[in-house]
This record gives structure tokens, C-alpha cells and sequence, in this order.
């Protein structure tokens, strides 16, 4: 049974096929929203370019899809040597669907992808003054601390269960049987996808 989230929405992995889905929703962000997922303002060639530097390496990205277009994306960016254990969750909503419970049930999949892989310390970094991902950290048990003018909070996620790869592999399932079989989603040419 795939993370479902408010509004009707579905979270599911965002496969590197769809890194165009990915870009366009970044680039769907409200100015604000930008500075804040980005922490500053940045130009649409920069967003575009990080969207395509996310599918280059080993980071995973969850989309909040309503009605076959991602809303919002999660982010997990493992930090240094894999045996290290500790990734950066990056977090984008866009304006619409803010303060609805999706940035919530984004951060609480991704919480479950880095205690599946190992990951014994998540790091959120946001402005001061992004009060909605301070409180949607806190609610998730994050430690906030004042760091060089940004808030920086440190989830540590549990050791993996059996029951916790099992959610989560059914999840991926479902997740790649809604990409396959969703007839809400929109369709690109192949050599777009490429």
C-alpha cells in the first residue's frame, strides 16, 4: 500500500524517467517557496540544472502526485562515504498544497527511506525564518539548533525492521505499478524522457 498523503495525493518514488516532472514542479515554486526550499533566491537555470544533477548520483526523491503531477518532492542526499550513515533531506511544496500535511507525510517517507538504508542521522537545513519546516521537523522529533544563520535540525532514525523494508518494498511496488498503469499521467514523448 503505497504513503498516502492529504488530498487524495500518492507518494511514490520519482524515477530518473521523470526528471522532467521534477524540474517543472521546482520550477512551479512561488518565489517564496523557492528562497526557501533553495535558501536564497535562485534563477530557473539554476533550479533546472539542480534538478538534473539529483538523478546523477545517489540521491532519492519521493513526488507527492495529485491527479499524475508532482505538488511536492522529498529529497534524500546521503553525505559523504555511504558508510558514514548520515544524509540531508531537501523538502519543496508548492503553494497550494502547503499547510495540508503533505510536507509532513513527505518527511515522515523519507524518514522511513534513511532508516531502510542505514542512515543513522537525517539533517533538515532551513532560513530562520521557515517556520513551517521548523514545526514539521519538530513534529517528527528533530533537534533544532541556530547554526551561521540557519536553523539546522538532526533526526535520528531508528534501526531498520523486517516490517519497516516490508512497508517500504511494498510501497516501491505500488509506487512503479501507478507509473506503469496511471492513466492521469501526463505522457512524454521517449527522447523527452532521456
Amino acid at each position: 500500500m503505497s504513503h498516502s498523503a492529504p488530498r487524495e495525493g500518492v507518494i511514490r518514488r520519482v524515477l530518473a524517467t521523470e526528471r522532467q516532472d521534477f524540474r517543472d514542479h521546482l520550477l512551479r515554486l512561488g518565489r517564496e517557496s523557492r528562497r526557501t526550499r533553495f535558501g536564497g533566491s535562485v534563477s530557473d537555470a539554476y533550479v533546472a540544472a539542480h534538478a538534473e544533477r539529483v538523478f546523477e548520483g545517489d540521491a532519492l526523491v519521493y513526488g507527492w502526485f495529485l491527479d499524475g503531477i508532482i505538488r511536492a518532492a522529498a529529497e534524500l542526499h546521503p553525505i559523504g562515504h555511504r558508510l558514514k550513515a548520515t544524509a540531508e533531506a531537501a523538502f519543496s511544496v508548492e503553494e497550494p498544497w502547503q499547510d495540508g500535511g503533505v510536507g509532513s507525510a513527505l518527511l515522515g517517507r523519507i524518514m522511513r527511506s534513511a532508516r531502510n538504508r542505514g542512515i543513522s542521522r537525517l539533517v533538515l537545513s532551513c532560513l530562520p525564518d521557515n517556520v513551517r519546516m521548523q514545526r514539521i521537523a519538530n513534529k517528527h522529533g528533530a533537534r533544532l539548533e541556530w547554526q551561521e544563520g540557519d536553523v539546522i535540525g538532526s533526526i535520528n532514525p531508528p534501526l531498520p525492521t523486517p516490517l519497516s523494508m516490508w512497508r517500504e518494498l511494498l510501497d516501491e511496488s505500488h509506487g512503479f505499478l501507478t507509473v506503469l498503469f496511471d492513466p492521469l499521467r501526463p505522457s512524454r514523448p521517449l527522447e523527452a524522457a532521456e
